[in-house]
C-alpha cells in the first residue's frame, strides 16, 4: 500500500460499560521511513472533528497533512457520528460531553489501536482538532500528564477555530444552523457522511443550546497544558471570536496563533495551504544549537 493510501475500517470500544463501534481513517500507514513515507518511529497524528464532522468531512486533508509532515494520521468519527454508533434517540449530551469524548472516548481508542500495534508507544502522539475537536484536544492534553501515561500525552496539539468559551456569536449561529436544519436541505447534506443524520445534528444543537450550556467554560482547565499548542481561526470566523485563541495564549505558555484572512470556520478548507505549512513548521524538531568552534 502506498503512503497516499487511506485504510478505513472499525473499533470497538467499551464506553460506560456500553459497546461503541467508532469507524477510523488511518493514512501514511505504510513506508520503512524514506523520503516522503512515515516511518515506524514517526509521529501520529490523531484528528478530532468538528460538531458535525466526521472521517468522510476530513475528505483528503489528513492526507495530505500527514504526507507534508511525515507522520501516520487517525480520523476517527466520535460516536453519534458518521459510521460510527449513532446516538440513541433518547440520550441527551449534557454540558460535558467534551470532557467525557477528551478523557473517556479518546484513551480508550488510543489503547485500543496500540493493542492492535497500530501505534507503538515510542511514536509521539499529536493531537489536531477543529472546533469542538479542537476543545476535545486541549481538554486531553490537560487531563492526561505525562507521567501519568506518557504514550497518551500528547507531544503537542494544533487547533482550529476551538472553544473554551460560550459566546453569544456561537449560539447565534447554532441557532441558525437548527432553523436551517428545519427549513432547507441541510439534513440531506448531512445524510452524504452520516448513517443517522439526526444523531449527529441534533445530538450537537441540542447539547450546545441548552441553556445549562451557556456557562460552559475550560479556561481554568487548559493553564495546566504543558505541551506546545499551535491554535488558529480565521478572521471571519461564523462561530467564534479570536478570543477563543487569543484566551488559550495568555493561559497556556507556549503557545503560537495564526489568525487567518479570508477564513471562515474551518480553516482546513478554506486555506489548506496555510495551515498545512504551519503545521510542518509547528512540528518541525529544532535545530541543535551550534557552539563556536
Amino acid at each position: 500500500m502506498a503512503d497516499s493510501a487511506v485504510a478505513e475500517g472499525f473499533v470497538e470500544i467499551d464506553w460506560g460499560g456500553r459497546r461503541v463501534r467508532l469507524e477510523t481513517a488511518w493514512v501514511g500507514v505504510t513506508g520503512e521511513g524514506t523520503r516522503g513515507r512515515p516511518g515506524q518511529d514517526s509521529p501520529l497524528i490523531v484528528f478530532l472533528h468538528e460538531g458535525l464532522g466526521s472521517v468522510a468531512m476530513w475528505r483528503d486533508f489528513p492526507e495530505r497533512l500527514c504526507r507534508a509532515v511525515g507522520a501516520h494520521g487517525l480520523a476517527y468519527s466520535r460516536p453519534g457520528y458518521g459510521r460510527s454508533t449513532p446516538r440513541e434517540a433518547s440520550e441527551h449530551w449534557a454540558p460535558d460531553f467534551m470532557h467525557r469524548q477528551a478523557l473517556e472516548v479518546l484513551p480508550a481508542l488510543l489503547e485500543a489501536v496500540r493493542r492492535e500495534g497500530r501505534w507503538r508507544a515510542r511514536q509521539p502522539l499529536w493531537l489536531f482538532g477543529h472546533s469542538d475537536g479542537g476543545s476535545i484536544a486541549l481538554l486531553h492534553a490537560a487531563h492526561v500528564p505525562h507521567a501519568q501515561d506518557p504514550a497518551t500525552a500528547p507531544a503537542g496539539i494544533i487547533v482550529l477555530a476551538p472553544h473554551i468559551l460560550v459566546e453569544d456569536l456561537s449560539v447565534a449561529s447554532i441557532e441558525k444552523a437548527r432553523e436551517a436544519h428545519r427549513t432547507t436541505d441541510l439534513r440531506a447534506r448531512l445524510a452524504r457522511y452520516h448513517d443517522d443524520p439526526d444523531s449527529a445534528f441534533w445530538g450537537w444543537n441540542d447539547a450546545w443550546l441548552s441553556p445549562a450550556f451557556r456557562s460552559w467554560s475550560i479556561e481554568a482547565e487548559i493553564a495546566s497544558i504543558r505541551c506546545p499548542v499551535l491554535a488558529m481561526q480565521g478572521l471571519d470566523d461564523e462561530y467564534g471570536t479570536l478570543e477563543q485563541i487569543r484566551g488559550i495564549a495568555r493561559r497556556v505558555r507556549d503557545t503560537r496563533l495564526l489568525e487567518i484572512p479570508q477564513c471562515g470556520h474551518s480553516p482546513q478548507r478554506d486555506q489548506p495551504g496555510v495551515v498545512i505549512d504551519a503545521v510542518a513548521a509547528f512540528m518541525r524538531p529544532p535545530r541543535p544549537t551550534q557552539t563556536p568552534s
